[in-house]
């Protein structure tokens, strides 16, 4: 989980087909270091739960050491963005400042409107997140759902027809289909994918 650490905020991880453990990223990193430092060559997986995708934890050092690495951002700043653009904005109020470009016509138009380009370009996303805020969830869901699926469950008999069930908003269907799965993956994967199946 190089560079992604402080993006994720819970994280299941498999020893095989079973659940090993599930929780804060820290905790989770913590229980795969002692688990690697028991023998045995059962794979170990770690998932995080919102984007579906493999994390490979920095099992490195001591324990206080992976929880420093793993600790959330204290600034509120992305922890993906440069540290040379963070200064910019009010970043303590959590606005950054970055380039935006636009035709003359956009800009003349948001200067007309009260409160100016800044005000007007928030309220404008602001609007636009919310409306497209179920879809957007639905699009999430099944991203997350098919990343974990395709990973642990790829080989799998059903794979392919629970990954069409889920992107056509077929919950019974992907919910047969998956029934033969090794439990613990089969109630991941669809605790990963029911919000793709909510309406409106």
């Amino acid at each position: 989980m190089r560079g992604m650490e402080q993006d994720i905020i819970t994280v299941t991880a498999f020893a095989g087909d079973r659940l090993f453990a599930s929780g804060q990223p820290a905790e989770v990193a913590l229980a795969l270091k002692a688990a690697a430092a028991m023998p045995g060559d059962v794979p170990l997986l770690a998932f995080d739960d919102r984007s579906g995708r493999q994390v490979d934890f920095d099992l490195s050092g001591t324990d206080a050491e992976i929880v420093a690495r793993l600790a959330p951002a204290q600034d509120g700043a992305d922890p993906g963005e440069p540290a040379a653009r963070r200064g910019a904005g009010r970043p303590k109020l959590g606005v950054v400042a970055r380039e935006v470009t636009l035709l003359p016509r956009h800009w003349q138009w948001l200067a007309e409107q009260p409160g100016g380009a800044s005000v007007t370009l928030r309220k404008l996303v602001d609007a636009a997140r919310a409306a497209d805020a179920g879809k957007a969830a639905a699009r999430t869901a099944q991203q997350a759902a098919d990343r974990f699926m395709a990973a642990m469950l790829g080989n799998r008999p059903g794979y392919e027809e629970a990954a069409r069930a889920l992107y056509a908003g077929n919950r019974d269907r992907f919910l047969a289909v998956s029934e033969p799965w090794p439990a613990d993956l089969r109630d991941h994967a669809r605790r990963l994918a029911e919000p793709a199946f909510a309406k409106g």
